[in-house]
């Protein structure tokens, strides 16, 4: 792995995303190795307005497709400040020889917020000028391990229901059929840590 590294996990809610992200930071953390662990929506002033959103504390459009074109341009705004912000933007942190971990990333928002043709080239259009990865970990869960998984959460947000996951997990299936970046597809089922083990074999390759 180079001294800077972009690295990137993706899944559908419940596939232990978050898990294996953290467990990659505190072994590089260990290692002495300067990283950054991060998410999407970020914890900026966009970020805010999409996790109120998916709450239901801010209100936005009760028709399913028009909610999701309004998310596809408040997350590609919040990617954007992620980026370049100059707190603790990750390009900023890139340039300083900081490794950034971040659960999710612009083909969550392909995965997300798009049912049709019209909603693809849209996001593709968003997104269009946003850096590709060093390394993108795609954690990868039958839809009824998710719903599973999510069952024993106390609250659940706008996106985590049994319909919207399953055509997640069809974008996620066409989106990185055709990603030529730097890639692992991991199975999400196996013990979180063969599945960490995996991991590192692959970043550190």
């Amino acid at each position: 792995m180079k001294d800077s590294a972009f690295i990137v996990f993706e899944g559908l809610d419940g596939s232990g995303t978050s898990t294996q992200a953290s467990r990659l930071y505190e072994y590089l953390r260990r290692l002495g190795t300067p990283v950054a662990l991060t998410t999407e929506p970020s914890s900026g002033p966009i970020g805010q307005q999409i996790r109120s959103a998916f709450s239901g504390r801010l209100r936005f459009s009760s028709e399913a497709s028009t909610f999701d074109r309004q998310m596809a341009y408040l997350f590609a705004a919040d990617r954007f400040d992620h980026l370049n912000n100059d707190i603790d933007g990750i390009l900023g942190q890139l340039k300083s020889g900081v490794k950034v971990i971040s659960t999710r990333y612009f083909f969550s928002s392909f995965a997300y917020h798009c049912t049709s043709e019209d909603d693809f080239e849209i996001v593709r259009t968003l997104n269009s000028a946003f850096p590709n990865p060093d390394y993108t970990i795609y954690v990868d869960v039958p839809v009824e391990v998710s719903l599973e998984r999510l069952a024993k959460r106390s609250s659940l947000d706008t996106y985590e229901n049994e319909e919207k996951l399953r055509k997640v997990k069809d974008n996620y299936d066409r989106i990185f059929s055709s990603y030529h970046g730097r890639f692992l597809k991991v199975d999400g089922t196996l013990a979180e840590l063969d599945i960490h083990k995996e991991i590192l074999e692959f970043v550190l390759s």
